[in-house]
């Protein structure tokens, strides 16, 4: 005999009820929103937490339970999974505005000390900025450009052909190619 549950489902809606069937007999939805449909399923017709876990294949009845509380209070979102720890990513807006302001601006090779832009440069910069972002991270500048559709092929800063800034223990030297124009053609 199982024990009595602190935290008991509340009844379904019809609009519940109909949108968890529908959810946990679909075919393309992710595999662990169809398995929390099915379990509140099952502990609406009665099972108790550790038998519709088992129902389903896991092992923690308390897992269930946990479910269960969260549909109680916040309905058919507790199917969704939430954030599963680790770092918060950003999603603020403003941040998001300063990662693609900064990477559509031209980098000048004095300032930044690049003529075109790479990941770390960018994180570099963002970092060190007095209106940037102090802990940002290349995959997150990755993710935000990627979202904003930019491809290193589209949108790629270009230095001039033939010249190129070295730095040398004399200081720092403007080389230039003299084959630039047989090399352009």
């Amino acid at each position: 005999m199982p024990r009595r549950q602190k935290n008991p489902l509340r009844p379904l809606t019809a609009e519940e009820r109909a949108e968890l069937t529908a959810l946990s007999h679909a075919h393309s939805a992710p595999a662990i929103e169809v398995t929390r449909a099915t379990l509140l399923l099952l502990v609406s017709g009665g099972q108790a937490y550790q038998c519709a876990a088992d129902t389903v294949g896991r092992k923690s009845g308390d897992a269930v339970a946990h479910l269960v509380a969260r549909f109680n209070t916040d309905g058919l979102a507790a199917v969704t999974p939430r954030h599963g720890g680790g770092r918060v990513s950003i999603d603020d807006a403003d941040a998001r505005n300063r990662i693609l302001r900064e990477a559509r601006r031209t980098p000048t090779p004095q300032h930044d000390g690049t003529a075109t832009w790479s990941l770390t440069l960018l994180r570099k910069a963002l970092r060190t900025a007095p209106d940037g972002l102090p802990r940002v991270s290349t995959y997150t500048i990755w993710r935000v450009r990627h979202d904003a559709k930019f491809t290193f092929q589209r949108t790629r800063t270009w230095c001039p052909t033939g010249q190129a800034i070295r730095k040398r223990k004399a200081g720092v030297v403007t080389v230039t190619d003299p084959e630039t124009e047989s090399k352009k053609k």
